[in-house]
């Protein structure tokens, strides 16, 4: 059992039933009235991020989160083929647990894997940077490059990003996996 004294940031919380990570949190404490803690939790499996403030009464339990190094292997149907570094043994992970961020992902890409206590996968992180090809886009018209702005590009995953007008397809980019935008051109 944890208190309001044991939060720190990265922290994963059993809190009202479901497992949050502490983003952020802040101590407060009033001239008057006793000490409270505000925080910044967010959701483990949905990434929704929730405020709330701890009292000293307040308890929760503390859920300890293992972080394995996996390979994305492949996809088969809807689950995508994991691979442990260390002990090379397969995972399926359902597709739905990443969304529209299985679209950054390309084969052989190394992720950070969460697991619960129980074993089960609750999270994969992909690397903050990711670099794909282009697969399709506006061809480039002389004269567009002064002008700032971008446009439509699909990479070779099929994910839709706005790419600056010099960019051709079949030229390698660097994305945010965080927000899914373009960074700059790969070598």
């Amino acid at each position: 059992m944890a208190h309001m004294a044991d939060i720190r940031n990265g922290m994963i919380i059993d809190f009202r039933g479901e497992l949050y990570e502490v983003v952020e949190f802040l101590h407060v404490k009033p001239g008057k009235g006793p000490a409270f803690m505000r925080t910044k939790l967010k959701n483990v499996l949905t990434g929704k991020v929730l405020e709330n403030t701890f009292r000293d009464s307040d308890t929760f339990d503390e859920v300890r989160i293992e972080r394995t190094k996996m390979e994305y292997l492949y996809r088969e149907s809807n689950f995508l083929i994991l691979m442990d570094l260390e002990t090379y043994e397969q995972h399926h992970v359902d597709q739905a647990l990443l969304g529209e961020r299985e679209k950054l992902m390309t084969e052989n890409m190394e992720v950070m894997v969460m697991r619960g206590p129980d074993g089960a996968i609750l999270g994969v992180d992909l690397p903050v940077t990711v670099i794909q090809t282009i697969a399709e886009c506006e061809p480039n018209v002389k004269g567009n490059t002064a002008s700032g702005g971008g446009k439509t590009a699909y990479t070779e995953t099929g994910l839709r990003i706005t790419v600056p007008f010099f960019v051709e397809a079949g030229e390698k980019v660097k994305i945010d996996s965080r927000t899914s935008e373009y960074i700059e051109r790969a070598n």
